[in-house]
């Protein structure tokens, strides 16, 4: 039986707005702005499962609106993924879509780029609450924090004393060790500030593009142009990169046997850029002692490996999950619509500098591993960062089957959004 379908919206000469996801939770005046100088059409629940969402955008239940808008991580992501087969349902005079969450992994910003659309993303509003998250899982995996609270909440008293005298003996303080991060975006950045002022850990870095020398400086930073080179000297690997669109893991079996035994590992960045199987077998192995991860591959699914290993730490994609990261998604979703529709530059623009080529031009930035580019470390911009205009763009996002999860990132000025996490929420 044929979907039933809403009546189109009355013409009207204003630029309109398609509003995905829950009404304005805290920045109702910039939405009120919003309302004085465009129509705002905000489709029911039910209207953004994505056989419907298809059929509507198939049918124009919704007019030729101008700019999409998804002011809500949690929200407005129900039809999955942005591909072509959805990009090219839109109306042709689309201009922007802006949305909550750091990460773009959910999104074909190249198809988008192709029809003219710019897309912008909610970096750096997450920023401080993923940094301080990696401090955490930092304390973690070097202090064996998890099998200590597991032997607390066990309310066995030998499991309590075993915890208490014998983890001492492989837990270490991270000060003078080597902070490796692959990806020294906004989020990356923040990290590398907290861990060297906080624990006095040696930073070193990868990224596509280096830091200038003064902000290397402020954190003790050495860059290595080779992320191979710099596995072989991190006591501790945190990514800070953005996944792609093609999901392609970057920490896989070769990668890992690149780091020191003993090392450790944390991700708070995308749970794709992950190879799990050869994570947990490197720590069976002994190869890593211990590894926090605030991302998952296949979320809301956890690995059962690693989950039942008490050498690492795990947290449901928390990282930038704090009011303040909200407040940020909601202000820039909506500050970068106004900005395009009239006519302003955007603050956090992803995919700027794709804008204007066809499919088939547009090169993706890699990092080079064996000098080989074909391994599929596709890792745009900032390590997780991609580079639009000499800005930098943090990346966190969601996932393929329509659920979301949190983002980083920050930059509401059009300076430094990162983009990998900085892909991380």
């Amino acid at each position: 039986m044929p979907m039933a379908m809403s009546p189109s919206p009355p013409p009207s000469t204003r630029p309109r707005i398609l509003f995905l996801g829950d009404d304005i939770q805290y920045c109702p005046e910039i939405y009120q702005r919003l309302q004085s100088q465009f129509d705002i059409i905000q489709p029911a629940p039910s209207d953004l499962q994505r056989p419907a969402f298809l059929q509507h955008l198939r049918h124009r239940t919704w007019g030729d609106f101008q700019a999409i808008m998804r002011p809500s991580w949690h929200t407005g992501g129900e039809m999955g993924k942005w591909d072509r087969e959805l990009i090219e349902l839109l109306p042709p005079g689309v201009k922007v879509s802006a949305s909550a969450g750091a990460g773009y992994d959910w999104v074909d910003v190249g198809c988008l780029a192709e029809h003219g659309i710019l897309y912008c993303n909610g970096a750096g509003a997450s920023t401080e609450a993923v940094g301080d998250m990696a401090l955490y899982y930092i304390i973690c995996v070097f202090r064996n924090m998890t099998r200590s609270f597991l032997a607390a909440r066990s309310a066995d008293p030998a499991q309590f004393q075993d915890a208490h005298h014998n983890l001492p003996s492989t837990a270490r303080n991270p000060r003078s060790h080597t902070l490796g991060i692959v990806g020294l975006g906004n989020i990356g950045l923040c990290v590398a500030r907290k861990a060297y002022a906080a624990f006095g850990m040696k930073i070193v870095y990868h990224d596509i593009v280096r830091k200038p020398r003064e902000q290397e400086s402020d954190v003790g930073a050495t860059f290595y142009p080779n992320v191979e080179d710099m596995l072989r000297v991190t006591d501790c690997l945190l990514l800070a990169n953005p996944s792609t669109f093609s999901g392609r893991p970057f920490l896989t079996k070769e990668m890992v046997a690149l780091l020191p035994r003993g090392a450790r590992f944390v991700n708070i960045a995308r749970g794709m850029l992950v190879d799990e199987d050869a994570l947990a077998d490197a720590l069976e192995s002994g190869h890593l002692v211990a590894a926090g991860l605030d991302v998952h591959f296949d979320e809301p699914n956890v690995s059962k490996r690693l989950a039942g290993m008490d050498n690492v730490t795990m947290t449901c994609h928390n990282g930038g999950g704090v009011v303040e990261t909200r407040v940020g998604f909601e202000r820039l979703a909506m500050e970068n619509v106004e900005a395009v529709l009239v006519g302003r530059e955007p603050s956090t623009p992803v995919n700027k500098h794709l804008m204007g080529k066809k499919e088939g031009q547009q090169q993706s930035v890699v990092i080079v591993v064996n000098g080989d580019a074909g391994n599929g470390h596709v890792v745009h911009g900032d390590g997780e960062e991609e580079r639009s205009n000499g800005t930098t763009t943090d990346s966190m996002g969601e996932r393929s089957n329509g659920t979301t999860t949190d983002s980083m990132g920050e930059g509401s000025n059009g300076t430094t959004t990162d983009s990998s996490m900085d892909d991380a929420v």
